[in-house]
């Protein structure tokens, strides 16, 4: 659909061409939407850089396709014998049943205000393994931080 001069184009009509520049060896500059990834990636701020991966480890955001067809960009929060435990930064949910199936690609950086940071940046390193090791008490971090938000949005 084009709108003033912006073409808006789905991922499932992207996702042929994805999957054949990341298979050929070539990265893929994705926007960030949606808010399951605060706070480390805004909506509207944010771009991930994908590249394809032969395993993937606790700690890595990667970015998968669900079998009801949705695309997700979630963290790697721990793995079962075939299936990966997947959660966003801003949730306290686990998913699990995500098989190597599933997995397109594995976010090699972010892009934020121009400024690339890469996921080998010690700084990255260390927000995610706190972030993955506080799981269990997200909820009683991000419930409160949410209230305050809204009671500061009103």
């Amino acid at each position: 659909m084009k709108n003033n001069n912006t073409l808006k184009v789905s991922l499932d009509e992207l996702y042929p061409i994805i999957k054949e520049k990341l298979e050929s060896g070539g990265t893929v500059q994705l926007p960030i939407t949606g808010t399951s990834m605060l706070p480390l990636l805004v909506w509207g701020r944010d771009s991930v850089e994908l590249i394809k991966a032969k395993s993937y480890n606790k700690g890595d955001i990667i970015f998968y396709r669900r079998d009801d067809g949705h695309f997700v960009l979630h963290r790697i929060v721990g793995k079962n014998d075939k299936s990966y435990v997947l959660c966003g930064d801003n949730q306290w949910v686990k998913e699990t049943g995500i098989e190597d199936r599933h997995i397109i690609a594995v976010v090699k950086s972010i892009t934020r205000n121009n400024k690339k940071i890469d996921v080998k940046y010690k700084p990255y390193v260390l927000y995610s393994k706190v972030w993955v090791a506080i799981l269990r008490f997200r909820r009683f971090i991000l419930i409160p931080m949410r209230k305050i938000k809204g009671l500061l949005n009103k």
